[in-house]
């Protein structure tokens, strides 16, 4: 059974957590590795270079989306790619464990299931929610108060 009352900071907190390491993740690529560093390691994968700024945009979107909760379902099913192509083009070869050299695909694919999870929970509490259904119950309201 599902306890009502706690799902919702369940949720949070699952967000929260993925959006941290979303930033963190992007943190390591734009500050650590560079830019340019991480798209020569995309290139050195046999990954087109250029979709290195991609991936580091998308990381940094999902991260706020999860975050303050805005599009919490979609931004996690988007963000889920990345780590399947993390999986398929740098850690699968590594093998199981993520301690293993080049780290295995253990924590990718952790970290995966968690987002498909946080799709499934939804926003949980203290979200924005969509930020489109924000701006047009504002309209909404606004229409109402003339």
């Amino acid at each position: 059974m599902i306890d009502q009352k706690t799902a919702p900071y369940a949720a949070l907190l699952l967000r929260l957590t993925l959006g941290g390491l979303f930033l963190a993740h992007a943190g390591l690529k734009l500050f650590v590795f560079t830019p340019a560093g991480t798209a020569a390691f995309f290139g050195s994968v046999g990954l087109p270079p250029g979709l290195a700024y991609v991936v580091m945009m998308a990381e940094v979107l999902a991260a706020i989306a999860l975050i303050l909760g805005a599009w919490t379902r979609f931004a996690a099913l988007l963000a889920a790619p990345i780590l399947l192509g993390a999986i398929f083009t740098v850690h699968g070869a590594a093998g199981f464990f993520f301690t293993n050299p080049h780290g295995g695909w253990e924590y990718p694919a952790f970290w995966t299931i968690a987002l498909v999870v946080q799709a499934l929970l939804g926003d949980g509490a203290y979200a924005l929610g969509s930020p489109l259904a924000l701006l047009g119950s504002a309209k909404l309201a606004g229409a109402h108060s003339h």
